[in-house]
């Protein structure tokens, strides 16, 4: 049986059984039989339903006791009354991952059974994940309970960010745009209700694990904010954390406590702890899909200082007011600088900051302007390229990438969302330079680089 706060082996299992298998298409349990056989799961896999003798050539169990393994983990795939009655009768069951929904979400009569089923966990030493969530998908040790197939929700591939979160709609969001973007995870974690197991005990194991280089939080409640915090800050010692705060105004917590029982408290606290803790708080999903993707390539800087070049002057003015409402700094360039900087581009360029090289610009004003620019001290660079400028060529990301690996700066690049664009733009994420399809993106993901190191100093 578990020990304490031990979770580390919902991570790596050496065994599996699934309670409320069925044969039949389309049913949940036949799904994640699909989908564990699919991942390549390495580990025993135990089949429990009382009305089978076998399923698919595999033998079937009539109950968790005729399995004579111990049984690191059990997923339940029953109507939520059944589900006490099965794993009360448990004896050689580990952690449970509990994807039926019937509990708190539903009301004082739900409340009740999911109180029951914390008390029942907590006597009988078994780890539960759950009630109403998807539970685990884990790239590292190839795991995958999420109820959804494959052919709808395509799976990422291995990589570095973990994330954390009580929606189980939201992790398939995320999956989603993860495989958009050809980003990896290592491990995704749906834990519905969080009647045990919460983002507390799984920070702390993340911790810890060497496969994972982020950590993003879905949060719309915290399970204990005195532990959150302490394991919190132990962890953004080591990797980025990264939290996106729902439920914030009334209709969100109402809405919160309907999805998963949660109950909201006021959002200051929220935002006090998150920064006492080193977290980077980002506004919504598409600051968070703007996070996922800059700290999947580079890691936090130690400043908030910018440097803009640009071959478009306006979009030049709105990524800078963008930046500076931020809390980023884009000051303007040493007289030196711009002295240097006059010589080496055309007569008209603007040699401030932003640096705008114009329509006319060639791939080497965008390398004489980062060379000349990056000799005043900047932190990181946002460099726009519109492509209207008719002698801009496709050699101008290798250019980009030799500039940025001479001076070891992040460079984010900014462009549009044409045709044309996009191609190019999965050129520059190849060699290792994020690229975001507007101002305000490029700006949040700057800023995210910047706001975590100066969080974790305080």
């Amino acid at each position: 049986m578990s020990t304490g706060r031990d979770i580390s082996f919902f991570f790596n299992p050496q065994s599996i059984a699934i309670v409320g298998a069925s044969p039949r298409p389309g049913k949940p349990s036949q799904v994640i039989m699909e989908n564990l056989k699919r991942i390549g799961y390495p580990g025993a896999v135990y089949l429990v339903n009382p009305n089978y003798a076998s399923i698919n050539g595999v033998r079937c169990y009539r109950s968790l006791s005729e399995i004579e393994a111990v049984i690191d983990v059990a997923i339940f795939v029953l109507p939520a009354p059944l589900v006490m009655t099965v794993l009360e009768r448990a004896k050689n069951v580990r952690g449970a991952i509990i994807v039926s929904a019937g509990f708190k979400e539903t009301g004082s009569a739900g409340t009740a059974l999911e109180d029951e089923l914390s008390a029942l966990g907590a006597r009988k030493g078994i780890r539960i994940i759950g009630p109403n969530c998807m539970g685990i998908y884990d790239a590292v040790s190839r795991i995958d309970t999420f109820f959804t197939p494959e052919e709808r929700v395509k799976r990422p591939t291995r990589g570095g960010v973990s994330v954390l979160t009580q929606s189980g709609s939201f992790a398939e969001l995320i999956m989603v745009e993860l495989v958009s973007q050809d980003i990896g995870v290592a491990r995704i974690v749906s834990y519905g209700n969080r009647v045990d197991v919460g983002e507390s005990d799984c920070l702390e194991f993340l911790t810890n694990d060497a496969a994972t280089s982020v950590v993003v939080i879905y949060m719309e409640s915290v399970d204990d904010g005195k532990r959150f915090v302490e394991v919190a800050s132990r962890c953004t010692r080591k990797k980025p954390v990264v939290v996106v705060k729902v439920g914030k105004r009334e209709a969100g917590i109402h809405a919160a406590r309907s999805h998963t029982g949660a109950i909201s408290g006021r959002y200051e606290i929220y935002k006090a702890a998150f920064k006492k803790a080193g977290i980077i708080e980002v506004n919504g999903y598409e600051g968070l899909k703007d996070a996922i993707k800059v700290l999947n390539t580079y890691e936090l800087v130690a400043g908030k200082r910018v440097l803009i070049v640009t071959d478009g002057g306006g979009v030049g003015v709105n990524i800078a007011d963008a930046c500076e409402d931020l809390g980023l700094e884009v000051r303007e360039l040493s007289e030196e600088t711009r002295k240097r900087l006059s010589t080496r581009l055309i007569g008209f360029s603007s040699t401030g900051n932003p640096i705008d090289l114009t329509g006319s610009a060639i791939d080497s004003d965008y390398v004489n302007a980062l060379e000349e620019g990056l000799k005043d001290t900047f932190d990181l660079v946002i460099v726009t390229v519109l492509w209207g400028a008719p002698k801009i060529t496709e050699k101008l990301v290798d250019a980009l990438k030799a500039v940025r690996d001479r001076h070891n700066v992040p460079l984010l690049i900014c462009t549009l969302s044409s045709e044309f664009s996009r191609r190019i733009a999965a050129r520059f994420a190849e060699h290792g330079m994020p690229v975001f399809f507007t101002p305000e993106s490029v700006a949040r993901a700057a800023a995210v680089l910047a706001a975590g190191k100066r969080y974790a100093r305080s």
